[in-house]
């Protein structure tokens, strides 16, 4: 009896810790995609808009995402419809809109943030070529086959600089995010960047501006901090920091050729 009474606080032990490891491997949406899209071999995800809503009790956090895969060497693209997600998911993504927040190269797939296209298709002469500017700096240009892409990447108007896409090369593939940076301290893509306002003016034109939504979310922030709900955010904007997983994926490739200005 004795034995059995030692064996009970164990095992109760152990069932609690079960209970919470399986808490902890919950499948995001952006999960689920990536399990949907299993059988394409290329495809990027894009964190194409967010929203808010105020309910009485809760508040609720919605993602939608433009997909876009290949269908006999024919760029594609969609967007879903609005998905739930949580709220650390939300904050965690804050600053990724319209970036790509997945990806998948040759069955390979990487969750690692980073400018739409950058992680296969810009710099890959497959997709396009470096030009040289008349000021002699380098930029990227898609062949005319798949100059769509500019749109569905939300890069129309943007000059992708050569020696900007090698520094993501070198120092942030498959390891963290790149968000750029502009000569007045802007970062160059995500929410906050002339880019994301580009990719998705709807976006901006509903929740009021950049600077509107990021005070509707230091509010959230601020609301569940002293509500005791968990969040992964904290003070994140203009940074890197929790605002991208681990890769699947580090491998490292240079497309493109020698370094230019």
């Amino acid at each position: 009896m004795k034995r059995i009474l030692l064996i009970l606080p164990v095992a109760l032990l152990w069932l609690a810790s079960c209970g919470s490891s399986e808490r902890k491997f919950v499948k995001s949406p952006l999960d689920n995609l990536i399990r949907d899209l299993d059988s394409e071999k290329n495809f990027t995800i894009i964190l194409y808009d967010m929203e808010m809503e105020d309910n009485i009790g809760s508040d609720e956090y919605k993602h939608k995402y433009k997909i876009i895969t290949m269908k006999d060497s024919v760029p594609q693209e969609r967007i879903t419809d609005w998905i739930p997600v949580d709220e650390q998911f939300f904050f965690e993504n804050e600053n990724n809109m319209g970036m790509e927040i997945a990806s998948k190269i040759d069955g390979k797939v990487s969750k690692v943030v980073a400018p739409p296209g950058y992680s296969n298709y810009v710099g890959n002469p497959q997709y396009g070529q470096w030009r040289t500017a008349s000021d002699g700096s380098s930029f990227w240009e898609f062949y005319g086959k798949y100059a769509m892409m500019s749109s569905m990447f939300g890069l129309v108007g943007s000059m992708i600089n050569r020696n900007s896409y090698y520094d993501y090369r070198d120092n942030y593939y498959g390891r963290r995010p790149y968000y750029g940076a502009l000569p007045d301290g802007r970062p160059a893509y995500g929410t906050y960047s002339p880019h994301g306002q580009r990719a998705n003016p709807d976006f901006y034109n509903r929740t009021g501006g950049a600077t509107a939504f990021k005070d509707k979310v230091n509010s959230r922030v601020t609301r569940s901090s002293s509500s005791g709900r968990s969040s992964s955010s904290g003070s994140i904007f203009g940074s890197s920091r929790k605002s991208g997983s681990s890769s699947s994926s580090s491998s490292r490739r240079s497309f493109g050729g020698r370094r230019r200005r």
